[in-house]
C-alpha cells in the first residue's frame, strides 16, 4: 500500500484500515452468531468490503437471508460480473484492515478462522451504519452455504 500522504484523499477515507477492520469484524461476529458459535473461515473475509463498499452492490443486498446467495446471484448478473476485479483490486486494502484489526483488538484469527471482536453498528449513524448493517447482512448471509468453496463458485471466484 502507498503511503497515506501518496493516496487519494476518497481512497484514504473509503479503504483505511479502520473502515475495512470494522467491516470485517462486522460480519464475521454476525457470521458466528447466526451459526451458533462457528467462526467465519479466513478466505470468506475478503468477499465482504468487495460487496458492501460498492455503493450499487451493498444497495442490491437482499434485505433478510432468506434470499439465496445462488437467486440474488442470478438477479444481478453485472454487479456478480464485477466481484472478482472489485475483491483483486482491493485485496492489498482488506490485508491491512485485517492487519489493523488484529493489532487493534476488533479481530481475532484462530485456526484459520475469523473472529468479529467489536459491537454491532448501534453507535454510529449515517453511511458507516449502513456499511456496518450491510457487512452484518453478508456475514449473516455467508452462513446459509454449507461450503464456502460454494460461496466463492457462485460469486465467480476461487478461494
Amino acid at each position: 500500500m502507498p503511503s497515506w500522504s501518496g493516496r487519494p484523499q476518497a481512497g484514504a477515507v473509503f479503504l483505511n484500515p479502520a473502515l475495512l477492520a470494522s467491516v470485517q469484524a462486522s460480519a464475521a461476529r454476525a457470521y458466528e452468531r447466526e451459526s451458533g458459535g462457528r467462526l467465519m473461515v479466513w478466505p470468506l473475509t475478503f468477499l465482504v468490503a468487495p460487496m458492501v463498499l460498492h455503493r450499487p452492490t451493498r444497495q442490491a443486498l437482499p434485505s433478510s437471508v432468506r434470499t439465496h446467495l445462488s437467486s440474488w446471484v442470478s438477479e444481478h448478473p453485472v454487479l456478480v460480473a464485477g466481484l472478482p476485479a472489485r475483491t483483486s483490486s482491493l485485496l492489498p486494502a482488506i490485508r491491512e484492515g485485517m492487519r489493523f484489526g488484529v493489532r487493534h483488538r476488533m479481530l481475532a484469527v484462530e485456526q484459520g478462522a475469523v473472529r468479529g471482536l467489536l459491537g454491532g453498528a448501534g453507535r454510529s449513524d449515517g453511511e458507516l451504519a449502513e456499511l456496518l448493517r450491510a457487512a452484518a447482512l453478508t456475514g449473516r448471509w455467508m452462513t446459509r452455504t454449507d461450503n464456502p468453496s460454494t460461496v466463492f463458485a457462485l460469486l465467480g471466484m476461487r478461494p
